[in-house]
């Protein structure tokens, strides 16, 4: 795996850990109490989307993201 895929990995498995201790959470709420940028927040999430460990809906203007 490489350098970058590894780190969004990595982040993958914060922001699942993430969500089973909180609960559902808005991408606003994850980037913030991680302290990640948007760039590795959505190709976190994607690779959690594709690994289908994760149900994104919209809401309003945003996304409600939990674990499935």
């Amino acid at each position: 795996m490489s350098g970058m895929s590894s780190k969004v990995g990595l982040i993958a498995g914060d922001i699942w850990r993430f969500l089973s201790e909180n609960g559902e959470s808005s991408p606003i709420k994850i980037k913030a109490a991680l302290g990640i940028s948007n760039t590795m927040l959505y190709l976190a999430l994607g690779w959690l989307s594709r690994e289908d460990k994760i149900v994104i809906e919209q809401d309003e203007y945003s996304y409600k993201i939990s674990l499935k």
